[in-house]
């Protein structure tokens, strides 16, 4: 059983839906013991560029307000935590975690969308042919996994290469040595599998088979139905046994610190 989920958003997200406790009601149902929340960090991007995939940077003191809140009002039936999933990026990280430990921070995970970022790179979830653009989104990846600050590594197989497995994986065992090298999990995303996307990958996460590396699973909810243990989502568990993919410790991770 999954004790712990640290990937779950709020409609501030402008692309999820339900309550803050709609969402922790759902967890408590499910049998979690922990629920983070880790919406999509907002960005400090420059005046006139609006992101239409996360909240905005003056909903950090809402969003942390009501994560407060609800984080003591329910302190004897789950632990919450209050997190972002966030981008690495050039230009805008330093300024974001300046803006972000100004509030109480659990963890951040990393989920990279873009590269170089949102206002001047990729979207990296579309079909690419592009190695080059594959060796970016690695190089990138194990840049923000190397600052130490991330808990875990969100839906890492996210980079839509349509090439070749063999020039796929040359580029992602990349990040299979770095997650052991850094101790950093990588993370089996249910969202994408139950809306049928992309990833999670076969030809990715096989690759477990040789790396062992720590995984975590990531319920990555945009809804609060969407809070479910693996064996209630169909067919995850038959894709972790093909994987072989082995979830340690109830899915309970090492919070690190981000401040």
């Amino acid at each position: 059983m999954m004790l712990a989920n640290y990937h779950t958003h709020t409609v501030r997200c402008k692309h999820a839906k339900g309550t803050e406790r709609e969402y922790i009601e759902a967890a408590i149902k499910e049998g979690f013991k922990t629920l983070g929340f880790s919406d999509h960090t907002p960005q400090p991007y420059p005046k006139g560029f609006t992101s239409g995939i996360r909240m905005d940077m003056d909903q950090i003191g809402d969003y942390t307000d009501t994560l407060v809140k609800l984080k003591e009002e329910y302190k004897d039936q789950i632990q919450i935590l209050i997190g972002y999933e966030v981008e690495y990026t050039l230009k805008y990280f330093d300024a974001l975690l300046k803006e972000l430990r100004q509030y109480p921070l659990d963890y951040i995970i990393q989920g990279q969308h873009f590269v170089k970022d949102e206002v001047e790179g990729i979207y990296v979830g579309r079909p690419n042919e592009s190695e080059e653009k594959l060796k970016e989104y690695v190089d990138f990846t194990i840049e923000g996994m190397k600052t130490g600050l991330f808990t875990y590594l969100a839906h890492p197989d996210l980079f839509n290469f349509a090439g070749p497995d063999d020039i796929y994986q040359k580029h992602m065992r990349r990040i299979f040595e770095a997650s052991l090298d850094l101790n950093i999990p990588l993370e089996v995303n249910f969202l994408g599998f139950i809306e049928g996307r992309h990833y999670p990958s076969k030809r990715f996460f096989e690759l477990t088979k040789e790396y062992n590396p720590h995984i975590v699973l990531g319920c990555d909810a945009h809804a609060p139905e969407q809070l479910k243990q693996a064996e209630h989502v169909p067919g995850m568990s038959e894709f972790l046994k093909e994987c072989n993919i082995k979830v340690t410790n109830n899915n309970i991770v090492t919070i690190r610190n981000c401040k």
